[in-house]
């Protein structure tokens, strides 16, 4: 089976009659995959790819020095992280692929455009994966048992219990994230509940009355001015991370057609709920100055609040959110190695599956560095959240920016009439396509204004151009070699 497009007529068997239409392409990273992941997995991933550790530990931080106006800043990055998974899904329903937006990348824009992709990809999730340990060792501290713990060893463990989990099978996976969600989600709405009680009965919080007067005699909405919330854009960005996710699952489930549009339209509420609607309740629960960066915010309102081992309890979730988060980063970059591996511009070794479908040589790569963040631990404990934060960052952008870019190929190609897109569309393109294009160019130039480590990630963009450009030189010739063998 071929990586390369097919000669196939891309407008036969009258595709826009059933509203989608049959892909001449067919990508030999598909092959191989057991479709066992069901309706119920693909909802609770996707709330799962929306509730991450950007909320459960980043927010503390944001709100310390943003104040409530972090909520603005996830209200806005949730719109764009809805048109970017919105446009996955077009894609999707088009043609569902293991290899996501890497396989779409390959059909629109060559090879080239499938190894950029695809490592950009890699980057996020690789640095990811060191933010999420990491966090997972900092939640582990809040235990008097963890305390003496060194922060590298808890996140060694970390790692080493989610590899193994992750190595299973794919149905043991979607069977975690599942649970995983479903254990995000109740505690988010058991806090909500909670804080509205909190603000409407104005029940005492570690000597604070919640209300507006959290907001209004505490600088307002824009305590440090307006620059500091648009600063936080960058870090916002991380939060949203796995939202792409269900687009990666959509190749291991059955009736993606069906599914996946009710799981991306879904996203859209929930940012507005879980994140936006969380935030403002902390600001009204504490002032902005009660949050910081050392604890997630939930646990310092209940761990205020008093009430015996809810604290401990919330703890626990957040964990578990960083432990899923970490699941799902060496799901999502096993099945993208696998994809370019088989078309030559990954290491031969990632495009390995073991008996139960999974593409285990990916997700070994992936936790091997998850290793080298367990090392970034014990060197420089205090920083490495907020280090590789940015470089997941860049990531995340870049990623974002090549299925927007896929998504505006896949549209002109439409209006050619060289295929026919799908009834599920992303609205409104390729304006959105566009608009959100000059948002993600827009966040590099905040992660500058920054200063610190956001400068000097944005300084390091010409040393990830030169690694890819590098890379491409190195690896040309088997992507050569590889299409020749599949048109032989």
């Amino acid at each position: 089976m071929s990586d390369r497009i097919t000669a196939a007529d891309p407008l036969s068997a009258n595709p826009a009659a059933s509203g989608a239409t049959a892909s001449p392409h067919i990508d030999a990273g598909d092959a191989g995959y057991r479709k066992d992941l069901k309706s119920r997995h693909i909802n609770m991933i996707a709330i799962g790819g929306a509730i991450g550790t950007g909320l459960f530990l980043g927010a503390g931080g944001r709100m310390a020095n943003a104040g409530p106006s972090l909520f603005i800043a996830y209200a806005v990055c949730g719109v764009f992280a809805f048109f970017v998974v919105r446009a996955l899904g077009e894609l999707v329903l088009y043609r569902p692929s293991s290899g996501a937006f890497v396989s779409y990348a390959r059909e629109f824009m060559g090879e080239k455009g499938a190894y950029t992709a695809g490592w950009l990809y890699f980057l996020n999730w690789s640095t990811t994966a060191v933010a999420d340990i990491t966090a997972a060792a900092t939640y582990a501290h809040f235990w008097s048992m963890f305390s003496d713990i060194p922060q590298w060893i808890l996140a060694l463990i970390a790692l080493a219990v989610v590899l193994a989990a992750n190595l299973i099978s794919v149905k043991y996976f979607g069977e975690m994230e599942f649970w995983f969600a479903i254990i995000k989600v109740a505690a988010l709405v058991a806090f909500m509940l909670v804080g509205i009680f909190l603000v409407v009965t104005s029940h005492d919080v570690g000597g604070h009355t919640p209300g507006l007067a959290n907001i209004t005699e505490n600088g307002g909405i824009f305590p440090n001015g307006v620059m500091p919330m648009l600063l936080l854009v960058q870090g916002v960005v991380f939060a949203y991370a796995s939202v792409e996710l269900c687009g990666v699952a959509a190749g291991e489930t059955e009736n993606p057609e069906k599914i996946m549009p009710k799981a991306i339209n879904s996203i859209m509420w929930r940012v507005g709920l879980f994140y936006v609607g969380s935030v403002i309740l902390l600001a009204l629960i504490l002032p902005y100055t009660a949050y910081s960066g050392d604890q997630s915010p939930f646990v310092t309102v209940f761990d205020k609040l008093g009430i015996p081992g809810a604290a401990g309890v919330m703890n626990l979730v957040v964990l578990t959110a960083a432990l899923s988060s970490l699941n799902s980063g060496l799901y999502s970059t096993g099945r993208i190695l696998r994809s370019m591996s088989l078309a030559g511009s990954a290491p031969k070794f990632t495009g390995v599956m073991n008996k139960g479908g999974v593409p285990y040589g990916g997700i070994l790569l992936t936790a091997g560095f998850g290793v080298a963040g367990v090392v970034l631990n014990y060197l420089m404990p205090g920083e490495a959240f907020e280090l590789v934060l940015n470089f997941a960052s860049i990531g995340i952008i870049g990623t974002w920016a090549m299925i927007m870019v896929c998504s505006l190929l896949f549209v002109r190609r439409a209006k050619e009439g060289k295929l026919v897109r799908p009834a599920y569309r992303l609205p409104w393109a390729p304006y959105t396509q566009i608009v959100t294009l000059l948002f993600l160019g827009s966040v590099l130039v905040l992660m500058w204004l920054d200063g610190g480590v956001g400068r000097t990630t944005v300084a390091c963009l010409p040393l990830i151009a030169a690694a890819l450009v590098g890379g491409w030189f190195l690896v040309r010739g088997r992507v050569r070699a590889t299409a020749d063998a599949a048109r032989d």
